[in-house]
């Protein structure tokens, strides 16, 4: 599905911020569970419930996003519209109310996707798809990878503008005009880290955080030693969604633009498994992707993702290689 991009919203900038703040998010009414974890934690996820029988589709949100972020709204209005399905699980301190445990989340997060996804398959009956944004593409393609053919319990995947690989984004986003994102992230990430502290006496070191000025300091002070990384490096290596794009076997879209300011098109990968589609297209900024006419529209997105997963809809699914395991109850 090629994509327009409109000749009034030109650059990557441009086409990254536009979407996100100035154009008209479609109305939508979520139902909220709240799940319980082992570790004696929770999270919130927002769902939008269609007929029965009708596919399920979740969606990962990227880094300070939720299920009011354009991309969200844009996905789920458009599942509603079909009589689907769908639901935001909220990483950990996203859904408007601090976590319980130390942790927050991350962009190699494979083990909460894993549980949240399981829980979702024993629960619903029809196909199950999963989509991930940013951060939560990339965590959702760790997955993916990791779990090999175990990852069949989904029919098919998508990922979008995820930072597939976290280092050359980190040096992206900490230099020139792309330091208004990093600006833009950590001015809710450090509130967030200081109540953590109120929590937890000690978790980190308090002058670091206040003074990191980039996400590399930041990770390094916060993310990483939290998440079991030993230090920024190690963390946005082993995180990386490359590493794992030839061990994944579901039908999965990964879908960049190559003027995401977060990952400059140079950098993106090249090659995967055969059941990896990787689709560039030159312009849409990261996770932008507008249409059509001043002032535009929002999507694109959602009936280039939902193009995908209608592609290979009747295709005989993985899942009897993979059943889904019992599930913590909610």
């Amino acid at each position: 599905m090629y994509y327009p991009a409109p000749s009034w919203l030109p650059g990557g900038h441009l086409q990254t911020i536009y979407p996100a703040t100035c154009v008209a998010k479609p109305p939508l009414a979520y139902r909220r569970e709240r799940w319980h974890s082992a570790d004696g934690d929770f999270v919130d996820l927002d769902f939008v419930d269609g007929r029965p029988g009708q596919p399920l589709v979740v969606l990962f949100h990227g880094l300070e996003g939720s299920s009011n972020s354009h991309y969200a709204r844009g996905l789920m209005a458009a599942l509603a519209a079909r009589g689907w399905s769908g639901v935001v699980p909220h990483f950990r301190g996203c859904s408007g109310e601090a976590n319980l445990a130390p942790r927050f989340y991350h962009s190699g997060d494979a083990g909460e996707v894993d549980w949240i996804v399981r829980k979702l398959r024993a629960a619903h009956q029809g196909a199950l798809y999963a989509a991930g944004v940013s951060l939560g593409g990339n965590a959702l393609l760790r997955w993916l990878g990791e779990s090999g053919h175990g990852a069949g319990i989904v029919d098919a995947a998508c990922a979008v503008s995820a930072p597939l690989d976290l280092a050359r984004g980190g040096e992206a986003l900490s230099s020139g005009l792309n330091m208004l994102y990093t600006r833009m992230f950590l001015q809710t990430l450090k509130p967030k880290c200081l109540a953590k502290l109120e929590q937890f006496p000690g978790l980190f070191d308090r002058a670091a955080l206040l003074a990191a000025r980039d996400l590399y300091a930041f990770d390094n002070v916060v993310t990483a030693p939290l998440h079991g990384y030993r230090d920024t490096d190690d963390y946005w290596h082993r995180a990386s969604a490359r590493h794992v794009l030839h061990d994944i076997t579901v039908p999965t879209l990964v879908l960049n633009a190559r003027n995401d300011p977060f990952l400059p098109g140079i950098h993106l990968p090249t090659s995967a498994s055969g059941a990896v589609t990787l689709e560039y297209p030159a312009e849409g900024g990261h996770v932008g992707f507008a249409v059509g006419p001043f002032p535009g529209r929002i999507d694109w997105l959602p009936r280039r993702i939902l193009h995908h997963f209608d592609a290979v809809q009747g295709t005989p699914g993985m899942r009897a290689l993979a059943p889904a395991e019992p599930c913590d109850a909610a």
